[in-house]
C-alpha cells in the first residue's frame, strides 16, 4: 500500500475498528480501512506543521487509552508559528469516525528547538496510562548546547505527564525528579541524542528506547517495566558502549549501556520498533525489531538465557522511517518514500530468527530469505 506524501508512522487507535492510521511529514493523518486508503485525511494540519527540513513535520499520533469513549487523541510536530519548536496537542473526532475535528486542537506542550534537527517526535502511552514523549538533544552535533546531561531542560529526555481530565497536564506524582529544585519534573529519563522512535512492549510493559547515534554507534536500551525512572542513557559523555566526551577515561558511572548497538558500516540512523505480539506468527513473539534508515536493513532482538541477543533478519531497499503495531499486534514498517509493508515469516523449526516476508496489505507480496534483499513497495 502506498501513501499520497511521505509517511512518518503507523498505528491503531486502539478501539475495536481494526482501522490503521498513517501519519505523513507534511502535517496529515490518513485512514487505512480493510486495506484502502480513505480520500479524506482523518486530521490536515499542514498550516500548522513546519516540515521544510528534513527532521522536521508531523511526526506520530497516540490514541487516548480511552479513545472509544473519549475520542481523544495526540500528535507531536515542529511548529511554523515557533519556527520548528516542537508541539505536542491534543485533538478529538467529529462525528464521523474517519475524520477529526480541526477545531478541537489544545496545545498540551511547547518545547523551543534550537536547531533544525535532532526533534525526536515520538508519542506513546505507557502501560500506566501516562504519556511519554521521546525528545531529541537540540539539534546540530556533538550536543553544544550540553541539554541531554542538563536536569533543568526538556531536551535530550524522556518525559512523562499525565493528560488525563486536564486541559494541558500534570506531572505524576512518582516522577523520579519531583520535588528537586532546578530540575524539571517531567523528566523521566535522560542522556539521550535522539531518541526517534521507542515503544512499549504490550505484554510485559518494558520500554524500548532507540537512540539515534552521533558519527559512530546507534543503540538500542531496555528499561524494564518495574523501573522508577530517572535513568542516564549516557550522551553526550558516551556514544552508545563508548567515550565521547572526552573521547577518552570518560566517567561511564551511573550511566545505562545498550543493550545492543551497532557501527556505522551497518548504517547510519537507526529506527527502533516493537516486540513482536501478534498471533498469526507464533515464531517470531518475543522478537523486538528495529532498522537502519541509511541501509534498510532490519534487526531483531530478544533476550535469550539471560542475555541479549540480536541477528539481521532482512536487508532491504527502504528508508525505513517508522514501525508500526496494529490492534492485533501485528507490526508493520513505514517506508518514507511511501509504502506501508507488513512483517510476516514463514516457520522454520530450527532458527531463532526466521526467513522473512515483507508484505504489502493491499495484497502485494514480495519475499526474502534471511539475508536477501526486497525491493519496490
Amino acid at each position: 500500500m502506498a501513501v499520497p506524501e511521505p509517511p512518518t508512522y503507523v498505528t491503531h487507535a486502539g478501539d475495536g475498528s481494526g482501522r490503521l492510521f498513517v501519519v505523513t511529514k507534511p502535517g496529515r493523518i490518513w485512514v487505512v480501512e480493510d486495506g484502502t486508503l480513505r480520500l479524506q485525511p482523518f486530521l490536515d494540519i499542514a498550516d500548522l506543521v513546519k516540515s521544510d527540513a528534513y527532521e522536521q513535520g508531523l511526526f506520530s499520533v497516540a490514541f487516548a487509552p480511552d479513545y472509544a469513549q473519549s475520542g481523544e487523541f495526540y500528535v507531536n510536530y515542529t511548529s511554523r508559528a515557533g519556527d520548528g519548536d516542537t508541539v505536542v496537542a491534543r485533538y478529538r473526532v467529529s462525528a464521523d469516525p474517519n475524520v477529526a475535528d480541526p477545531a478541537s486542537a489544545e496545545t498540551v506542550l511547547v518545547i523551543d528547538q534550537p536547531a533544525a534537527n535532532h526533534n525526536g517526535g515520538q508519542l506513546q502511552f505507557g502501560p500506566d496510562g501516562y504519556l511519554y514523549i521521546g525528545t531529541g538533544d537540540g539539534g546540530r552535533a556533538g550536543d553544544p548546547w550540553d541539554n541531554a546531561e542538563n536536569l533543568g531542560v526538556l531536551l535530550g529526555k524522556m518525559l512523562r505527564i499525565d493528560v488525563n481530565d486536564v486541559d494541558t497536564y500534570t506531572v505524576p506524582p512518582d516522577n523520579p525528579f519531583v520535588g528537586q529544585a532546578g530540575v524539571r519534573p517531567e523528566i523521566w529519563a535522560y542522556g539521550l541524542r535522539n531518541p526517534w522512535r521507542f515503544s512499549f512492549d504490550r505484554q510485559t510493559g518494558d520500554m524500548y528506547i532507540a537512540d539515534v547515534g552521533q558519527g559512530k554507534w546507534e543503540e538500542v536500551h531496555v528499561q524494564p517495566a518495574s523501573s522508577r525512572g530517572g535513568e542516564h542513557y549516557g550522551w553526550d559523555t558516551m556514544e552508545g558502549a563508548h567515550c565521547f566526551e572526552p573521547e577518552t577515561n570518560c566517567d561511564m558511572s551511573g550511566k545505562e549501556l545498550p543493550v545492543v548497538e551497532y557501527d556505522h558500516s551497518l548504517g547510519c540512523s537507526i529506527t527502533g520498533g516493537y516486540v513482536y505480539r501478534g498471533v498469526q506468527y507464533p515464531q517470531l513473539v518475543g522478537t523486538y525489531f528495529f532498522a537502519d534508515f541509511c541501509s534498510g536493513r532490519i534487526w531483531g532482538l530478544r533476550a535469550e538465557n539471560g542475555a541479549w541477543r540480536a541477528a539481521e533478519l532482512l536487508s532491504t531497499s527502504y528508508n525505513i522511517a517508522s514501525f508500526g503495531e496494529d490492534e492485533a499486534g501485528e507490526l508493520y514498517v513505514v517506508d518514507l518514500n511511501g509504502a506501508i509493508l507488513r512483517i510476516t515469516s514463514t516457520p522454520a523449526a530450527d532458527q531463532v530468527y526466521l526467513p522473512m516476508v515483507v508484505q504489502n496489505p493491499g495484497g502485494e507480496t514480495r519475499v526474502a530469505a534471511k539475508g536477501g534483499r526486497v525491493d519496490g513497495g
